[in-house]
């Protein structure tokens, strides 16, 4: 089934083509400026570049800007498991929104709707595993917040799109700030290293800074209700069903 997209070519990619065995993983983004227009020119401009595969507008209208077997600029540094650079093995997919230094907002339904058919389209043409369908801010956690905590991680799992956990939200909501040993925050640290969040700490960070955007990052994924960056039992709970699916 052929997908219909709007070609409005960028020039920022690889000039050498990959096959398409190499493509491991879906990106997702979101473009973080004001307006639309403005984002589509920086995609576009040879002088930005960044670039991605796809932009979905607000419409729900889906662009492409690189071809699939073409190496787009939208992850930058990253890391997720073994993997390094992740623009090498990825399809990069930007969504308009303001994001978060411009009045962060819901993603429209039309946006939804077309995630939902731009993401099956791609995991079947590619055969792309659940568990390597991400967010930027799962790759790069020093670096990134988007597509954000306002993203329908849950609503894409329960449609066979990326992977969320199976635990009981009442369940969930009584263990929220409770507390945690020193040696269960060490067990939620190594459940988040073997789901593929990176252990390498940046050389311009310090450890507990570090720790504390990768905490932040899982809970902008998993537990969208409250990101404070502390580890409670909740947390733990998640992280511990997670490393199972992801393994």
């Amino acid at each position: 089934m052929a997908l219909k997209t709007i070609l409005n070519y960028s020039p920022n990619f690889n000039s050498k083509k990959r096959k398409s065995k190499q493509i491991k993983f879906i990106i997702f983004h979101y473009t973080g400026m004001k307006r639309e227009v403005e984002a589509v020119n920086k995609l576009t401009n040879i002088q930005s570049e960044v670039s991605s595969h796809y932009l979905i507008k607000n419409n729900g209208n889906i662009l492409t800007l690189v071809p699939d077997l073409y190496v787009a600029w939208h992850a930058g540094k990253s890391s997720w498991k073994s993997y390094k650079s992740l623009n090498q093995n990825s399809i990069g997919i930007e969504i308009t929104n303001p994001g978060h230094e411009f009045s962060y907002k819901k993603f429209s339904k039309k946006q939804i709707y077309s995630l939902l058919k731009l993401g099956e389209f791609l995991i079947k043409k590619y055969k792309i595993n659940s568990k390597n369908v991400l967010g930027h801010s799962d790759i790069a956690p020093e670096r990134k917040k988007d597509p954000g905590e306002k993203f329908p991680w849950k609503y894409l799992s329960e449609n066979k799109i990326g992977l969320w956990h199976t635990l009981n939200k009442q369940e969930l909501i009584k263990n929220r700030k409770l507390k945690t040993s020193q040696i269960e925050k060490e067990l939620f640290f190594n459940n988040l290293f073997k789901i593929g969040y990176s252990k390498k700490i940046p050389k311009d960070l310090n450890k507990d800074r570090y720790l504390k955007d990768v905490t932040k990052a899982f809970q902008r994924r998993f537990r969208q209700e409250l990101l404070d960056g502390e580890i409670d039992r909740e947390s733990l709970l998640i992280s511990k069903n997670l490393q199972k699916r992801f393994n």
